[in-house]
Order: C-alpha cells, then sequence, then structure tokens
C-alpha cells in the first residue's frame, strides 16, 4: 500500500479526545491532525517523537492532516489502522497469504452473525467460504514482540465469539494480525490489558479458529505485508 501523497515529519505533542493530535512541523508551525487510532496508543504516545503526517486539500475534510507513522529507534510503527484491510487486500490479491492462497472471489464487510460484518469474505467453488478478520497491531513493551490489544474491546471479543460460530458450522474462520511494526519477530496477546478477549480467543481456538500473524515493511512511501511470524496465546508479561 502507497502512501496517496508524500508524507510530512513533524513532533509529536499530544493526543487528545482519541482522534486529534497536536503535531509540530519542521518549520515550527503546530497543526491539528486527525488520529485514526481507537486504541490507547500505550508505548506510542511520547512528547517531542518523531511522526509522519499526511496532507489532503479535499475541502470536505475538516482536518487537513491525518497520522500515519510514529519513528522510533527501532523502526517505523503504522497507527493508521483503516489502513490494514487495505494492506491485506493487496497482499490477497497477489496471493502473498500462504495459508489464504487459491480463493476466487473475495467479499468485503458482508454483514454476517449477529449485526456484524466480517472484513473479507473467500469463496472458492471447491471448499467452504473462508471468513478473515483483520486486527491492527501496534503495541510492543518488549523489544521484537508485538502485542495486542492495547486496551479494553468489547468489540474484538465480540468479533471472536461470531468467528467461532462460524468455524461451528464447518466454515472456515480466520483471524489475522497485521502487526504494523518494523521490529516484530512475534507476538502475543495482552491478556493483562484485555482479560476478557483472552478467553474469548482462547475458547474460538477450541471451537476451530485459525489465527495468524503477520509483520509489515513500513517506509515513509508505503506500508506492505512481510512474513508471518508466531502468534503466542498467553505469552509473557512485561519486563
Amino acid at each position: 500500500m502507497k502512501f496517496e501523497t508524500p508524507l510530512i515529519p513533524a513532533q509529536f505533542v499530544r493526543r487528545y479526545k482519541r482522534f486529534f493530535c497536536d503535531a509540530r512541523l519542521e518549520d515550527g508551525r503546530e497543526v491539528t491532525a486527525h488520529c485514526p487510532n481507537p486504541g490507547s496508543m500505550l508505548t506510542l504516545l511520547e512528547s517531542g517523537q518523531r511522526i509522519w503526517l499526511s496532507y489532503s486539500d479535499n475541502p470536505k475534510r475538516k482536518l487537513k492532516y491525518g497520522w500515519e507513522l510514529v519513528q522510533g529507534s527501532s523502526g517505523f510503527v503504522g497507527i493508521n489502522t483503516g489502513r490494514a484491510n487495505r494492506i491485506v487486500a493487496e497482499a490477497l490479491a497477489v496471493d502473498r497469504l500462504e495459508p489464504l492462497r487459491g480463493y476466487t472471489s473475495l467479499s468485503r464487510e458482508v454483514p454476517y452473525g449477529e449485526r456484524s460484518r466480517i472484513d473479507f469474505l473467500l469463496r472458492d467453488d471447491k471448499r467452504p467460504p473462508c471468513y478473515l478478520e483483520v486486527k491492527s497491531v501496534t503495541m510492543s513493551r518488549q523489544t521484537g514482540l508485538a502485542e495486542f490489544p492495547d486496551s479494553v474491546t468489547a468489540r474484538g471479543t465480540k468479533h471472536l465469539e461470531e468467528l467461532a460460530r462460524v468455524a461451528n458450522t464447518g466454515e472456515r474462520a480466520v483471524l489475522l494480525f497485521l502487526i504494523q511494526r518494523n521490529d516484530a519477530e512475534r507476538m502475543t496477546i495482552a491478556d493483562d490489558v484485555d482479560p476478557a478477549y483472552m478467553r474469548a480467543l482462547r475458547k474460538a481456538l477450541r471451537r476451530g479458529v485459525e489465527v495468524f500473524g503477520y509483520k509489515s515493511k513500513i517506509s515513509t512511501d508505503a506500508i506492505r505485508l512481510a512474513e508471518r511470524v508466531p502468534v503466542e496465546v498467553g505469552g509473557p508479561k512485561p519486563a
């Protein structure tokens, strides 16, 4: 996924009301940007941190700037959760996701379950449909270890319950964690942040839900799917 316009470097000042971010551009101007991340963004909100913004001159947009990346000592982190599905869609289109190869059609945001929508529904005449849910992962409290979630996610727990019901019918249900970090070598579930999510995930696994983790290759030009990494269910607490 290539960024539509060149990203603009800035310094992080503060985040507030969840979806607003103040940033200082290199010319000293302070601007307000949209923060496209509903989570806590734990470990990513350090004042003075180098960040990267997108810019749009669309007159319908209230905020011209959008926060895209955090740049730290270990590389880039993509904080825009809305990018995750696009990154995965591009990988599916060229058969980059080895566990999901060979499906002949793809639909997005398909209604299913109890007033839910699945991110992707993959179909093929020779096998059952595959329901694919994507989660964007940004948190890391140990070197090389990505963690999800970074805050309590009742919506994420509901998605797991819906996937478990799908798997119970004999259709394929997959949860894909897209790690939007350059530095992750593995990931785990932050059960100290949301123990209910961990319980729901373990139950979903017993019902037959498949779980995969993939890291990303991130630059100021693009974010692309990289290699698969292990997902440790019930992994270590932070040191």
